[in-house]
């Protein structure tokens, strides 16, 4: 499948969410007050709420805030067969998740494998995407350039499961002074609250004298963050009871799609990868054609006589033919073990089910198999 297939059937799995609603109250209102909506707005509101859509505006959108509108008819690739590149595959793992209709996204390490202005693009994106549509994001990097770290609003400093800091990424600086630890005015504040945690690197931090310094581990300075007026307004801070957030705010659904709907996303799906591959269907039916033409010319004597001994010639025919066409699937099982990897990764984000994945992918494959039978 190539980059803009693949979002468009993510896009279908995880379905619209709460975005019809949205679009109804957001309606509603705009006609109580006599609010002429902007024609663009307006128009993308409706299509990105349009439920089971094959194509989806949502996926032009992400295609271009995450840079792959120059690889949109490329295939993915895999170990055979040549694609995108890694980071492309990178940026495409990560468009899957945001073209749906999720809130909340937690990333682990998305900087891997990505150069520096590329990873500043897309965390841009992000923080926009968090601000202007009130996203929740958790994202963990490994050594964030100052730029990058610049774009974040709130910093969660871990060390050996303990959190040492959680607050403004501004005041994280200012905790730490008043800990006795300073950062130089040419450091980096990445790389200074990634060091001072070290007990190699905390020494040159020190604020005090050297002969005052002695190391404070992670456990004393989680303890020191919980005493802090920041600590303690961070647990002043309590989610309200889900008996007044009501049912909103509860999954009460597996999936996001209805089973007839998963069973069509899927079943379009199957299709697409079949009329990819309609030239190894192609070439596995002439090969068996010509090898019926042979066969023909082997087994010539058709109506003997039923005796033991032309057994064998009956039977020999109709192992070769069996075999054959067991000989003509391997080509057809090689591909569905090849895309077992991306089936497991989607069923673990609760794209599709088993069923709704094994059904068309079963039944599309009959026609192919009756007329490998009849030739």
């Amino acid at each position: 499948m190539t980059v803009r297939e693949t979002l468009d059937f993510s896009a279908q799995c995880q379905g619209v969410g709460r975005r019809p609603k949205i679009l109804k109250e957001v309606n509603t209102r705009e006609s109580v007050a006599g609010i002429i909506p902007d024609a663009d707005i307006d128009l993308y509101m409706k299509v990105v709420a349009v439920e089971a859509s094959e194509r989806s505006l949502q996926t032009d959108y992400i295609l271009k805030i995450m840079g792959l509108e120059i690889c949109a008819d490329t295939m993915v690739g895999d170990a055979m067969r040549r694609g995108i590149s890694g980071g492309q595959k990178k940026r495409l793992t990560t468009a899957e998740m945001i073209v749906g209709p999720a809130k909340a996204y937690f990333m682990d390490e998305i900087s891997n494998g990505l150069d520096s202005s590329t990873t500043f693009h897309i965390i841009n994106c992000f923080q926009q995407l968090t601000n202007i549509s009130e996203y929740t994001m958790v994202i963990s990097l490994l050594q964030p350039t100052p730029e990058v770290f610049d774009l974040f609003d709130d910093l969660i400093l871990m060390a050996e499961g303990k959190i040492i800091y959680h607050g403004p990424r501004n005041e994280a600086l200012n905790f730490f002074e008043e800990c006795g630890f300073i950062c130089p005015e040419r450091k980096a504040a990445a790389d200074f609250l990634q060091e001072i945690l070290s007990w190699k690197d905390q020494q040159q931090y020190w604020l005090g004298p050297h002969e005052s310094y002695r190391y404070i581990s992670h456990h004393e300075l989680s303890s020191m963050f919980k005493e802090n007026h920041r600590g303690r307004k961070l647990d002043e801070q309590s989610v309200p009871p889900i008996s007044e957030l009501g049912k909103e705010a509860l999954a009460l659904n597996k999936y996001s799609l209805r089973k007839l709907e998963m069973f069509k996303a899927c079943g379009a799906r199957e299709a697409l990868l079949m009329k990819s591959n309609m030239f190894v269907y192609v070439f596995k039916t002439g090969q068996l054609a010509i090898i019926a033409l042979v066969t023909m010319s082997i087994f010539l004597r058709t109506r003997m006589t039923i005796s033991f001994t032309h057994a064998n010639y009956y039977i020999g025919a109709l192992f070769f033919s069996i075999f054959m066409i067991m000989l003509n699937g391997i080509p057809e099982m090689s591909m569905q073990i090849g895309r077992l990897p991306s089936f497991y990764k989607q069923k673990s984000y609760y794209f599709c089910s088993s069923w709704a994945y094994a059904i068309p992918a079963s039944v599309l494959k009959v026609p192919v198999s009756i007329l490998d039978s009849l030739v």
